[in-house]
């Protein structure tokens, strides 16, 4: 088996144990990566200290980072093809979807190169005695917590704002699928960024990820991830009231109106809730129809979801594929057991598919809106099913749960679907396509989802901190 190293100080660094990551799609190891220590972490952050000391990201002029910005973009082009394929082998993802991640991380360096050299300041008029302006500085050293459903996507997303924002930036790489982050940080270190810019660890997250987050020299910590680790992680940093972004997850609705097209809802469906297995932050997990619609509109979802085909990333045609992990096939299929329990009904799937690897069945359930099933995030492909009477009840139900990541609404009238949307409560709506606009968009979310925005413009701001200066002249 292939091993994979940490990247610390400018070097390939191998450790004293390794972590063996196994392929989802048939529960075999396929390559072991090096498994840092707290030492590791250690000199991590110094190097990363010794970068922004030196303010060798921050003198230059901004057009230099922005050329390092098309490098690494460039370069991760370069090798999107080798990357995809193991992506797909470590988290079970179709190769296409595995390939669109590398795409989309150097879109997230080609954007925001855009922005580096843009980050202005303003003048602030305080009359003749006084030259008053901002402006914008780094925090310093970012640490990163990356997640494993979309590791090269999400580490990108961050990473390419905080560089061009001027930080030097640490990432924690997840144990289950830390290896193609490895060809991603090995695109961006040829990019010639300056020295200590970025390290990479894979490491526990109780050792390693409490480490950096609690470390003296972290600035700022970015973390995506659940709502447990996401709470201890604020904890730590409330110590030093250390800035943070935290994108923890949701139990997002789609609010189906009377009018809406059935075709269409159906497409959302398919991929707002089956795409990488259900294991999406921003996921469809509650579909609510009218009731004058109901028996239609579950007849038509339950055909498609039973017409969708079971199997590995790398078999061509696949629509379902694995869990990340023995562990998360088997938290799936014990809150679908939960669900049945308290009185849900299951309308297909439920079940792990006989066949090797870490699979469950694409489920429907029908249930009611305070089952745990409708308020708690499931991360797998499970959908659930809730009538409702009017559009009253439809956004009280949508907005009844401690979550605010997104939501979405589907119908033809655009007064009726706008005014619905804007009583959702969620970071970012979507009207007729789950999952519609792109890495220009700000996307974070409201209550336990968490705080901050990553993507588009806004996110360059999670980067920087205001700095006024204030100048009292002779006259």
């Amino acid at each position: 088996m292939e091993h994979f190293l940490n990247y610390i100080a400018d070097a390939w660094t191998d450790a004293g144990r390794a972590l063996t990551v196994h392929n989802p799609a048939s529960g075999q190891p396929c390559a072991t990566v090096a498994q840092a220590e707290l030492a590791d972490a250690d000199r991590a952050m110094a190097a990363a200290r010794a970068c922004v000391n030196r303010r060798s990201l921050t003198d230059v002029r901004p057009a230099e980072r922005v050329g390092w910005m098309l490098n690494a973009a460039r370069a991760i082009r370069e090798i999107a093809d080798e990357g995809a394929r193991v992506c797909c082998m470590e988290n079970g993802k179709r190769l296409q979807d595995a390939r669109d991640e590398f795409t989309e991380a150097a879109r997230y360096f080609e954007y925001y190169a855009g922005i580096a050299d843009k980050l202005e300041g303003t003048a602030i008029p305080l009359g003749k005695a006084y030259l008053d302006f901002t402006e914008y500085r780094p925090h310093g050293v970012s640490v990163q917590i990356v997640p494993w459903n979309f590791p090269v996507s999400i580490c990108a997303r961050s990473l390419a704002p905080a560089l061009a924002a001027g930080n030097a930036v640490v990432i924690k790489s997840p144990e289950l699928s830390p290896l193609a982050m490895t060809l991603l940080v090995r695109a961006v270190a040829d990019a010639g960024f300056p020295a200590g810019s970025v390290q990479l660890l894979c490491g526990e997250g109780k050792t390693v990820g409490h480490c950096l987050a609690t470390h003296s020299e972290v600035d700022q910590i970015v973390f995506t991830g659940s709502v447990a680790t996401g709470q201890s992680i604020l904890r730590a940093a409330a110590e030093k009231a250390t800035p943070s972004v935290m994108e923890l997850g949701g139990k997002s609705a789609a609010v189906m109106l009377p009018d809406a097209d059935l075709d269409v809802l159906l497409d959302s469906v398919r991929t707002g809730i089956f795409f990488n297995a259900g294991q999406v932050c921003s996921a469809m997990s509650r579909l609510l129809v009218p009731a004058s619609r109901y028996a239609e509109v579950k007849k038509a979802v339950v055909a498609m979801t039973e017409s969708l085909v079971i199997g590995s990333g790398d078999e061509p045609g696949t629509d379902l594929t694995p869990l990340v992990s023995a562990r998360q096939q088997q938290q799936v299929l014990s809150m679908i057991e939960m669900a049945r329990a308290e009185g849900a009904t299951r309308l297909t799937g439920g079940y792990a598919p006989d066949r090797p690897g870490y699979f469950v069945a694409p489920t429907v359930l029908e249930a009611t809106p305070e089952m745990a099933i409708a308020q708690q995030e499931v991360f797998g492909p499970v959908l659930v099913l809730i009538p409702y009477d009017s559009p009253e009840q439809a956004i009280a139900i949508a907005n009844g749960t401690c979550f605010g990541l997104v939501a979405g609404v589907f119908g033809q009238n655009m007064d009726a679907t706008l005014g619905m949307a804007r009583q959702l409560r969620a970071g970012q709506v979507f009207i007729n396509e789950w999952f519609a606009g792109g890495i220009e968009t700000p996307f974070g979310g409201t209550g336990l989802s968490g705080f901050g925005r990553e993507k588009g413009q806004e996110a360059i701001y999670s980067y920087v901190q205001t700095c006024n200066i204030a100048i009292r002249l002779r006259t």
